[in-house]
């Protein structure tokens, strides 16, 4: 079976900045097993995986190592795909995910996507967290549904932070965000995934969809500028409207290909 895929990366205008991800279009599911793999032969962060659903699309997502419930930066790639690659009509895409309907749509950011917030709530930071974090203590950390917010004191910090993945990949959540005050953008941020087979992931359009509220509500403004400090490095214009968080981004097509299963 010969399948198209494509390779885009996301909240960035050039090639080899942001978060590269493979898109993969069906017309139907494959099964769980062989997305797995080809998101594992894949080694990115993550491989999506769309199917057609009347005007809409199916979208799943796969890390090397799980399916995971929500993805940004592949979901950005993901429309970028389609809009210039599979000649979407209009401007605005709606796929259906296992966290509910998202939209994205062409904006003067060039894209934006719609998705849910998820909430934190402060709790007891666990045992071995300052070691996972190569010994920075957190001024505060914080729970969501699939991750840890750990506030940290500066922009600095969160640049040169140096973690422990083993004792990491230990903590029971999907990933860590590390986030604090920017010095030039609202909030800057980092995200280690070592429980989900990726160690740090370049941007992560999903954390905003924490980061958002806790900033908005800690800043008192609802429109974010933020940057994501990893090796590549991203933008993200992010604006929280009730319970949903507008995130804004760039893309820019890498690859066309085909692969053979």
């Amino acid at each position: 079976m010969e399948l198209t895929i494509y390779q885009a990366d996301a909240f960035t205008d050039k090639l080899f900045g942001g978060n590269p991800a493979a898109i993969c279009p069906l017309q139907e599911w494959l099964p769980d097993e062989l997305m797995q793999q080809i998101a594992l032969e894949n080694n990115l962060s993550e491989t999506a995986f769309i199917v057609p659903d009347g005007e809409d699309y199916g979208i799943r997502w796969f890390t090397p190592a799980v399916e995971v419930a929500l993805c940004g930066h592949a979901t950005l790639a993901t429309a970028h795909i389609c809009f210039t690659e599979l000649n979407y009509p209009g401007k605005k895409i709606r796929f259906h995910s296992k966290s509910g309907p998202l939209t994205v749509y062409q904006s003067a950011h060039g894209y934006t996507m719609d998705f849910p917030t998820d909430p934190v709530e402060e709790v007891d930071r666990p045992l071995n967290m300052i070691e996972a974090l190569g010994g920075i203590t957190p001024i505060a950390t914080f729970k969501g549904s699939t991750d840890y917010l750990v506030l940290l004191d500066s922009q600095q910090t969160v640049a040169s932070l140096k973690p422990n993945f083993g004792v990491m990949a230990s903590i029971p959540a999907r990933g860590i965000i590390v986030t604090a005050n920017g010095e030039e953008v609202d909030i800057v941020s980092r995200f280690f995934g070592p429980q989900s087979g990726i160690d740090e992931d370049p941007v992560t359009g999903s954390a905003h969809t924490t980061l958002v509220p806790f900033w908005a509500k800690k800043l008192g403004k609802s429109s974010l500028s933020a940057q994501q400090l990893s090796r590549r490095g991203g933008s993200l214009f992010c604006e929280l409207k009730e319970n949903r968080v507008l995130i804004s981004g760039n893309a820019v097509t890498y690859m066309r290909g085909s692969i053979h299963v």
